[in-house]
């Protein structure tokens, strides 16, 4: 009887589900198709600003880790519709055809058989003539005269049909199907998990890039009060109004800002590159973002739900897992029973000539196997079996705790978010008003150059502290809803 050797783990590590929204079409500034040239690199124009919802759905769309995820369904549902067919017979068609030079030839010599006739009741007894130191003398005798006997067996051959089905395989089947269902349903779970990874790879590329091009501009502007300062003071110099040293301060703070402006030229183009890696576009393609603000709106998020997060089924999954596993480990060493049932058809083996095989056939097999000692084999296998499982159900129990830890650290850091962005924006506001009063004195005279420097190079850094933290505001609410088990 045939054995059903089944073995199943299905645990995915990190998976994506494809989006369910429908992605917004591009239109491109080329319709012609690019080439792929070492020279000349591809490069897409969009003609549309792209919101951060187009965004995420592009990254659901196109990103490679989700096809992977989709690929592991589809092989997990392929599995669970080849474990569900050992439930049923299987039969197959079985052919032989034995060719060789081989032969068998024998020689019998001719001898003399003793002879039996019927008594008064029809029963055969020998027929004894009479008896010579105990050995029988016969009265007749019949003479064999011998023979040749030569037997070929080349060009035999047998085909027959053959039926195979399991009768009790102390639960194997049923917990490798088992096994083989749970497999699927972490596969889609894993799935989700990588869909909610995808939209905040999404979203942080889409931040750091809004946020690179609000610092680009606030070097813009900080570099054209420089100018206007520069402009002034050259004009104050040149009519001896103020020393050189003036000059040379302004034309210092000068090329600090130009450095500015080419390391934040150089994180645009990165941050770009990076966006279009992740929404799926070629490297070089010049898009840009909608109009946004860098503040998120204030409003009550929704309570954590710890059990709509994919991690904590994948988790309860594993455990079930690692009990099918016991259960088919145990099945190893229990009785299996089977049926089988065959029908043939043999053809040739020549006697002399004469064909001694031309007919059909049906047989029928009963298979049973009990395993009787094995050396502790089967007892320490299932306890091997049964530690997974405790230890997956520790781990369930760990990582439960770290979820939770995690959703209130996420609730913490999108409170200080907040509060960080009101205080920027109010050290912003006075970084302002000291600005205008500092530059309305020093056009006065009432103020030295050092002074209003100084209050510029305070309102660029109140400036891009503002920007940065309405951006990690905007990032800290979307890892809120991935801990909380609502991003989608």
């Amino acid at each position: 009887m045939k054995h059903y050797n089944t073995i199943y783990m299905i645990i995915a590590g990190m998976l994506v589900t494809v989006s369910l929204s429908a992605q917004q079409p591009l239109r491109l500034s080329e319709q012609q198709p690019l080439s792929l040239s070492a020279q000349q690199p591809l490069s897409l124009s969009v003609q549309e600003p792209l919101t951060l919802e187009e965004c995420r759905s592009m990254a659901l769309t196109n990103n490679k880790q989700i096809a992977v995820a989709e690929q592991q369904v589809e092989k997990a549902g392929y599995g669970v519709k080849s474990y569900r067919a050992n439930f049923l017979p299987k039969i197959s068609v079985t052919g032989n055809y034995l060719l060789t030079t081989a032969s068998m030839e024998r020689e019998i010599p001719s001898f003399h058989l003793p002879t039996y006739v019927p008594d008064a009741t029809g029963q055969l007894v020998p027929n004894i003539l009479t008896t010579v130191d105990g050995v029988p003398i016969f009265k007749e005798y019949a003479f064999f005269p011998g023979m040749e006997l030569n037997l070929k067996p080349n060009g035999t051959y047998l085909a027959g049909v053959r039926l195979e089905q399991p009768i009790y395989t102390g639960g194997k089947i049923t917990s490798a199907y088992r096994m083989a269902l749970l497999g699927e349903e972490m596969a889609r779970l894993n799935r989700q998990k990588t869909e909610a990874e995808v939209i905040l790879q999404a979203d942080e590329a889409y931040w750091t890039y809004v946020r690179v091009l609000e610092l680009k501009k606030v070097a813009e502007a900080y570099k054209e009060m420089l100018d206007q300062l520069g402009t002034d003071v050259t004009n104050a110099y040149e009519a001896g109004m103020v020393p050189r040293n003036d000059l040379l301060r302004v034309e210092v703070k000068r090329n600090e800002v130009e450095l500015q402006l080419l390391k934040a030229d150089n994180g645009v183009r990165l941050a770009r590159m990076n966006l279009c890696h992740v929404i799926g576009l070629p490297l070089n393609s010049e898009i840009t973002v909608a109009p946004h603000t860098t503040a998120p709106q204030e409003e009550a998020l929704p309570l954590p739900d710890l059990a709509l997060r994919p991690e904590v089924e994948l988790l309860m999954h594993q455990v079930e897992l690692k009990v099918e596993q016991v259960k088919l480990a145990r099945s190893e060493f229990l009785p299996q029973v089977g049926i089988g049932g065959n029908f043939s058809y043999a053809n040739g083996l020549k006697l002399n000539d004469n064909k001694l095989l031309d007919n059909t056939a049906f047989s029928a097999v009963v298979s049973v196997q009990v395993p009787i000692f094995h050396w502790g084999e089967g007892k320490n296998r299932v306890r091997s079996a049964m530690a997974e499982k405790r230890m997956a159900q520790l781990q369930q129990e760990e990582l439960t705790g770290m979820m939770e830890l995690e959703v209130q650290q996420a609730l913490q850091n999108y409170q200080e978010s907040l509060a960080a962005i009101q205080l920027t924006n109010r050290s912003l506001s006075q970084a302002e008003e000291n600005l205008r009063e500092s530059r309305d004195r020093y056009d006065a005279g009432m103020e030295t150059l050092s002074n209003l420097l100084e209050a510029q190079a305070m309102w660029q850094q109140a400036k891009s502290e503002s920007v940065e933290a309405g951006c990690n505001a905007q990032l800290a609410e979307t890892r809120y809803y991935k801990a909380a088990g609502k991003l989608k």
